[in-house]
């Protein structure tokens, strides 16, 4: 098991940029494969970012893809989520979560989540 907590969010303006972090404790953090998903207000949760085990491997959902970069440090059991040329369409609670398999898009294969984090982007 994996307890998951995630950095605090923030207010940011449209075009401005903000880094989540994720900290892991428990189980072998290397042996995951960690995503960062998103929830906006009367909509469902969906996939932003996933990073392999060994970091090498990445995903990104096309509406983030070029402005968002996921990174993990094992060594310090992190989880990184690089936010650049935000939107106010960014906005929405993100979760940071532990996958034991399967394609890293999907909410179903994330067994681990973090308690999530606002982000509010201003137009």
């Amino acid at each position: 098991q994996v307890q998951l907590v995630e950095s605090r969010g923030g207010l940011v303006q449209a075009g401005g940029s903000l880094r989540l972090s994720c900290a892991a404790s428990g189980s072998t953090f290397s042996s995951y494969t960690m995503g960062w998903f998103r929830q906006a207000p009367g909509k469902e949760r969906e996939f932003v970012a996933a990073v392999g085990w060994t970091g090498t491997s990445t995903y990104y959902a096309d509406s983030v893809k070029g402005r968002f970069t996921v990174s993990r440090d094992n060594a310090k059991n992190a989880l990184y989520l690089e936010m650049n040329s935000l939107k106010p369409e960014d906005t929405a609670v993100y979760y940071c979560a532990a996958s034991g398999g399967g394609l890293p898009m999907r909410t179903r294969n994330y067994h681990y989540w973090g308690q999530g984090t606002q982000v509010t982007v201003s137009s």
